[in-house]
């Protein structure tokens, strides 16, 4: 299992400017968005900029004599968690994940969720966002979130404009989970296809909801010293409930707490560890 960590901000920042007289320019092509909302959002997301990961000389050499072990089975933003960084002696595996957002009815914002197949090995039955490991023809964290989507959902990439990358969380094994945005502008044409093979269902829930203390339980865990928050967001659309927790939840709760510019109405509680010289079983996070 995998988590994070995060902060908050509204949907937009008024006042608004003349967004919809000419298109923006993002990753050096031209879009156009049919909302002013979206249209406000993806200007605002595209001056975004990660958070550094800014450790001390006693954490590099803490990190450095780490190398090899298994961060976790819940993942932390890499910002606020050392993490062997020396290439000789760990070379982690990058990963990418989709936050699609769009205008529901309600002109509220989503994010398009799956659950995972129950026939998978791994986190079945999980929900989670859709992506995957890079692949060696991916030019980039973007191109990786969305071939993945398509591969998953059925999700066409032209049908998402990708303004943003968020910081990287680390999950279990070291694995970089780079966060994704992109604007789904036409909610319509996305006919969703799940793999059968990856994914059980395809929802959508309101991003608002992961920095509200609406529906939200909380667990306290302990590794190596330090205490942790995990936090559980109950969720029900269409009859179906879902449960999203750990990596998926603290992701979302960093992109909403970015997208709303606000951090969430609850104690985030991310520790700041200290690695060990030796990895054994003790160092394996419950």
């Amino acid at each position: 299992m995998i988590f994070s960590i995060l902060k908050r901000l509204p949907f937009f920042s008024p006042p608004f400017v003349n967004v919809m007289a000419s298109p923006i320019s993002l990753n050096g092509g031209s879009l156009s968005f049919s909302s002013q909302r979206l249209l406000a959002l993806a200007q605002q997301l595209r001056h975004y900029k990660p958070p550094p990961c800014s450790l001390d000389d006693n954490e590099e050499q803490i990190i450095e004599e780490a190398a090899g072990k298994v961060v976790s089975q819940v993942g932390f933003q890499e910002s606020v968690t050392p993490v062997v960084q020396n290439p000789e002696k760990c070379r982690p595996k990058r990963a990418a994940v989709l936050i699609c957002l769009f205008e529901g009815d309600a002109g509220d914002l989503r994010v398009i969720l799956t659950k995972r197949s129950s026939r998978l090995s791994t986190h079945s039955g999980e929900v989670s966002l859709p992506g995957g490991k890079a692949e060696e023809g991916d030019k980039d964290d973007g191109d990786t979130a969305t071939r993945e989507s398509n591969e998953e959902i059925g999700l066409d990439p032209s049908l998402v404009n990708v303004v943003t990358v968020l910081e990287p969380f680390l999950s279990k094994h070291l694995l970089r989970v780079f966060p994704v945005i992109g604007i789904l502008n036409d909610r319509k044409a996305f006919k969703p296809t799940p793999n059968p093979a990856e994914v059980d269902a395809v929802f959508d829930a309101p991003l608002e909801m992961f920095i509200k203390d609406e529906n939200r339980s909380v667990e306290e865990r302990e590794w190596m010293g330090e205490k942790y928050l995990v936090h559980f967001f109950d969720y029900e659309i269409g009859n179906k409930k879902y449960l999203i927790w750990g990596l998926t939840a603290g992701i979302l709760i960093r992109a909403a707490s970015v997208v709303y510019q606000r951090p969430p109405a609850f104690l985030e509680q991310s520790p700041k560890f200290k690695f060990p010289g030796v990895a054994d079983k003790s160092t394996v996070m419950p």
